[in-house]
């Protein structure tokens, strides 16, 4: 039997251990390859692929793509977005009284893989933040607005990231506990009357009154939520959308000129952690492809990553690499990485098969991320979903395969 905590802000909280693991040496820093003019080999979405070998790297820098004044028939954003059309994705929804809401969030984990995958409901996600946590592991903070998910998760604990998310986004945050030194601040922040934890245990399916609940309490014990039970929850709270503003993304369906060919994208984190996106041609969207071994010397190994809830790979429509400066708040072991996603950095744009070097800009506190070129004009996302993959400031990048690219994240 799990202890039961008194309620904090009117919040029982559950203590979500961290994941552990060992964390492979990462490669010295390598400049950016020239990349020929195709890909010649595309993976299919079903395919599962282990690399046999790496061949010779020819580093040169990129050059900075330079957007066109081509024009298109459909352009939103950054501001004024018309009435029903969802501005964290450029799309319209079936229903535009779905977006008098806040957005939800809610913090994901996929390990270890043979409990955790798939997750729930992830793949209905409007953007998803994957970021290092710790022991060489990531973690999801997925946010949810212009759709809903039956379920969600499993819910896991949160990280310092979490604490600006929840305000870049200004969403409700569904977690499950963090270590003290996490949890302190964000219970104390001036979002706290958004937080949703679980209070009394309760088991799925999830309710307005019990928006967290337990699956297979005898057996795994997820916690899953539900983001309609949460977004009612929330209002039941008197949660209102006064002084919400998720303008700054700006969408376009044609991409810009000068991208380099990225139909596919490596991001490894140890040997435990490491991710696939495919470029596919017939849909244009990217395909999620996860690790499916623990590789120690013998390759890697991927697989599909599923969404539980309907039985399909999962899918974006851009996929966005930010280099963000890492700090230990507390070193191994034990450790906690602060991400100090504030001001500008650098990023790699993935859209329509193209990648694109960019800026990333978060203006100030409440400000959704945005991308720009050089010359200070908004990058144009691809309308749909969009992933955010964030690695440390001095991670390394090369191509493997011509069309391809391979970001290994380091901390500094």
């Amino acid at each position: 039997m799990l202890k039961r905590f008194f309620i904090l802000s009117s919040l029982v909280l559950i203590i979500a251990l961290a994941a552990c693991g060992q964390e492979t040496p990462l490669p010295t820093p390598t400049t950016l390859p020239t990349l020929p003019p195709t890909i010649t080999n595309t993976v299919q979405p079903t395919e599962t692929v282990t690399p046999t070998s790496t061949p010779t790297e020819v580093p040169t820098a990129i050059p900075t793509a330079t957007p066109t004044a081509t024009p298109t028939p459909v352009v939103y954003g950054p501001k004024d977005f018309p009435a029903g059309v969802n501005p964290l994705t450029g799309l319209q929804v079936a229903d535009p009284a779905i977006l008098n809401r806040r957005p939800v969030a809610v913090k994901i984990n996929i390990v270890p893989r043979t409990t955790n995958r798939p997750p729930w409901g992830i793949s209905f996600a409007d953007i998803v933040y994957d970021y290092y946590h710790n022991a060489g592991y990531n973690r999801f903070h997925a946010i949810f607005y212009g759709s809903n998910a039956e379920l969600v998760g499993p819910i896991r604990s949160a990280r310092l990231l979490d604490n600006e998310l929840v305000r870049m986004y200004q969403s409700v945050f569904a977690y499950g506990f963090a270590d003290q030194n996490i949890n302190s601040r964000i219970l104390n922040s001036e979002y706290a009357n958004r937080l949703v934890l679980e209070g009394q245990r309760a088991d799925c399916p999830p309710t307005s009154q019990t928006p967290l609940c337990r699956y297979e309490p005898a057996g795994s014990d997820f916690l899953l939520g539900s983001t309609q039970a949460i977004t009612e929850y929330a209002r039941n709270k008197g949660i209102t959308t006064q002084g919400m503003d998720l303008t700054g993304m700006y969408f376009t369906g044609q991409p810009a000129s000068g991208g380099l060919p990225g139909q596919q994208l490596y991001v490894r984190s140890s040997g435990d952690e490491y991710t696939r996106w495919d470029y596919d041609a017939s849909s244009g969207k990217y395909l999620r492809f996860q690790d499916n071994v623990y590789d120690q010397g013998q390759g890697e190994d991927y697989a599909p990553l599923l969404d539980r809830l309907n039985n399909q790979q999962i899918t974006t429509e851009n996929v966005v690499v930010l280099f963000v400066r890492h700090e230990y708040f507390r070193p191994p072991p034990g450790e906690i990485v602060d991400i100090l996603l504030s001001g500008t950095g650098k990023a790699y744009a993935f859209r329509d098969g193209q990648v694109y070097e960019v800026t990333w800009n978060r203006a100030n506190i409440n400000t959704v991320l945005s991308l720009t070129f050089a010359d200070g004009s908004p990058f144009p996302f691809k309308p749909g979903k969009t992933w955010y993959q964030v690695v440390g400031q001095t991670s390394t990048f090369k191509q493997p395969l011509p069309g391809s690219w391979r970001f290994q994240f380091v901390i500094p």
